[in-house]
């Protein structure tokens, strides 16, 4: 057997931003490109898209008519290689609504909730590309075996390009960055 038989051959070769711009909805749909190459990730369960959908929800309310947030869209991280992301939430400038691909500098916050075969990337490998890219504010939202999601946010340090440890919440979020915003994701 094949790996084309597996999967399909451009799955198997880089590509460019202007080759990826070319795909259609359905080719983008629940995949990533990381230094040219498509990942695709595991499908997200019920109870991941719930936390996604209740966080975007409480964020895009709690926001400054400025900002939007919103699930299901990549962010440009870099052109060469290609860098697509496609975070679960993203906060956003209400002024790029139609820009796209949308791009780091329009980003204030994305947030990752972590599902199985997404550990390492999420908590490793997508923060130091979301710090390196310059996204102010990151958070990872951990589904623990109490059923009480955990949440750890971060605060870029924009001299080293690094994020530091920001607040740790377990179930309900308290925020005060990057604005108030407080949401129960314990009856998820």
């Amino acid at each position: 057997m094949t790996a084309e038989m597996i999967a399909p051959a451009w799955m198997h070769q880089q590509i460019s931003a202007q080759e990826y711009e070319s795909w259609s909805e359905e080719q983008c749909a629940g995949v990533e490109i990381v230094d040219g190459m498509v990942v695709v990730g595991p499908s997200a369960s019920k109870r991941h898209n719930r936390l996604a959908r209740i966080l975007a929800n409480a964020l895009d309310a709690a926001a400054d008519p400025d900002w939007n947030a919103d699930t299901d869209f990549d962010v440009r991280l870099h052109d060469v290689p290609l860098n697509n992301r496609h975070p679960d939430v993203t906060v956003y400038r209400a002024e790029t609504i139609d820009v796209t691909p949308s791009r780091p500098e329009h980003v204030l916050l994305v947030v990752e909730v972590v599902s199985p075969g997404s550990e390492t990337t999420d908590r490793i490998v997508k923060t130091d590309q979301y710090a390196k890219a310059g996204i102010p504010f990151y958070w990872r939202v951990e589904q623990a075996p109490t059923g009480v999601p955990i949440t750890y946010t971060y605060v870029l340090d924009p001299a080293t390009k690094g994020y530091r440890d920001g607040e740790m919440f377990t179930g309900v979020i308290e925020a005060a960055v990057p604005f108030p915003v407080a949401v129960d994701l314990r009856a998820v």
